[in-house]
């Protein structure tokens, strides 16, 4: 009798409801996992699809979430990251286009000033960043501030680089780690980011 074939491997940590809101087009997944539901710490991981399943890319990364962790339903100020699945279309920074294959604006608009929840310089954060696209218009610039569910959902949810502290909602990994991101993700492949706490992604 012949073995039925194996399941392609899904994303490692998530359950069925998540795995569901992930379209059936995308071939890479940033997966931000949150250390706990009120936590600012979390890991990034990309995969990519295969006919094997998902398969990871290179290793996990440390990251920073939101100061006060995750939420399902996101406000402006709540300072808590969106739960989601969300694409990832455009990207940006003040630095020059390190080669990503994501549209990319450079500008001064990308400049951060002033410090962080724990004091630390913000200088440097915007230098390279992918925006996610929770209440924003794709296809645009990281800097258009069009919300289409409306202003009180907030917005300008980025990937951009650690400032070794957590976000107002954003999710940030190491320099390095950003450039590394950006020259991987490929349009063509319809790259979305899955984030939230472990627990909420397990659902």
């Amino acid at each position: 009798m012949e073995e039925a074939p194996a399941a392609p491997r899904p994303l490692p940590g998530l359950g069925p409801k998540t795995l569901a809101q992930v379209p059936s087009r995308a071939r890479q997944a940033v997966v931000v996992t949150g250390r706990g539901k009120d936590s600012p710490l979390s890991t990034v991981a990309l995969y990519e699809r295969t006919a094997a399943g998902w398969e990871a890319v290179g290793q996990s990364r440390p990251a920073h979430n939101a100061l006060k962790g995750w939420t399902d339903h996101h406000r402006a100020g709540d300072l808590r990251s969106p739960i989601g699945v969300y694409t990832l279309t455009d990207a940006g920074g003040r630095l020059r286009d390190p080669g990503t294959r994501l549209p990319y604006d450079r500008g001064s608009g990308f400049t951060a000033t002033g410090t962080g929840f724990e004091g630390e310089p913000l200088a440097g954060s915007f230098d390279y960043v992918i925006a996610i696209n929770y209440n924003r218009k794709p296809g645009t610039s990281p800097l258009d501030w069009t919300r289409p569910l409306g202003a009180g959902r907030g917005g300008g949810i980025w990937l951009h680089v650690d400032h070794d502290g957590p976000t107002h909602g954003c999710v940030s990994i190491a320099r390095s780690h950003m450039k590394e991101l950006l020259l991987a993700l490929d349009p063509d492949l319809h790259p979305v980011v899955v984030m939230g706490d472990a627990k909420s992604l397990a659902r």
